[in-house]
């Protein structure tokens, strides 16, 4: 299935506004999010697990351990944003 992933704040710098990625239902952000680090700089740059970031599925706030198991959007964004 394909999901659509966006980034604002200082992710959106790093990443661009957003890409769309083949996963497997069932699927975990948190997989989601290794996956996308395992892809090197800048990703890894700015989505390590040591770094603090907040995650949405289809605009409502999720955690890691969410699983995703429809096409949808995942969003990532720092855990303090203004506008």
């Amino acid at each position: 299935m394909k999901i659509r992933i966006r980034y604002f704040a200082a992710l959106r710098e790093a990443l661009g506004p957003q890409e769309e990625l083949d996963c497997e239902p069932g699927v975990t952000v948190s997989q989601i999010r290794d996956r996308l680090v395992a892809r090197g700089t800048p990703y890894a740059d700015v989505l390590a697990t040591h770094r603090l970031v907040r995650c949405a599925w289809n605009q409502h706030m999720c955690e890691l351990n969410h699983a995703v198991t429809s096409e949808g959007e995942l969003a990532f964004f720092p855990p303090v944003t203004g506008g």
